[in-house]
């Protein structure tokens, strides 16, 4: 009889254990911060100096070494995503990878009033849905929020498309598309391969451009 309940208690205290331990590991993946400043439309910095990547898009480039003229509407970006969050206590929400590999957080961030500022920015036209995970959380509300500003041509939606082509190369692995002469997208393997005739049909379907032929 002793034992049993030896066996018991071990039990319950295991299982006990167990949900601290979740607990704690929930509590890692989300947190609050005071953003010391904005770097571009879809980086910051942190109080406490750690820079967090907005995760699942893609702000037009600003102005630096490596593209001195950036990108169209990439300063309305980051003066947008300043107004929302500089000098502001934001929650942030993790997801299964936590860092990029140049070491920044990768983060949901969301305002006070619950507003979640990744949506807010490509539902403003100012950033491309960025999916690298078929299964991430808010992959849908990011995308419905990316074909509303589509379908209103707001932002970036509203520019010409620069030098289009007659195709363009998805990958259905990587969720990314490419021009047809991209050294990228022609190495796609063909079961991964998808064809896209306009560069809104990519985005319609959740693609996001390659970062070397910026389609």
């Amino acid at each position: 009889m002793t034992t049993r309940v030896k066996t018991k208690g071990g039990a319950l205290l295991l299982f006990l254990c167990f949900i601290i331990a979740l607990s704690a590991c929930s509590s890692s993946l989300a947190g609050s911060a005071r953003v010391r400043y904005v770097i571009d439309g879809d980086t910051i910095v942190l109080s406490n100096g750690k820079k967090v990547r907005y995760l699942g898009i893609n702000a037009p480039e600003i102005p630096h070494k490596d593209s001195p003229r950036g990108e169209p509407l990439g300063m309305a970006a980051k003066e947008f995503n300043k107004d929302l969050v500089e000098g502001k206590v934001v929650h942030l929400e993790y997801g299964r990878v936590k860092r990029d590999r140049f070491g920044r957080l990768l983060a949901f961030v969301f305002l006070r009033d619950g507003r979640m500022v990744n949506e807010l920015l490509v539902r403003k036209g100012l950033a491309f849905v960025c999916l690298f995970d078929k299964h991430l959380k808010y992959r849908q509300r990011l995308l419905s929020a990316q074909r509303e500003a589509i379908t209103r041509g707001v932002g970036i939606w509203g520019l010409p498309v620069e030098r289009p082509e007659r195709y363009y190369i998805g990958n259905k692995k990587t969720l990314r598309f490419h021009r047809p002469w991209c050294a990228y997208g022609r190495k796609t393997a063909p079961r991964n391969r998808i064809i896209f005739r306009d560069r809104k049909r990519a985005f319609l379907k959740g693609y996001c451009r390659c970062k070397k032929c910026l389609p």
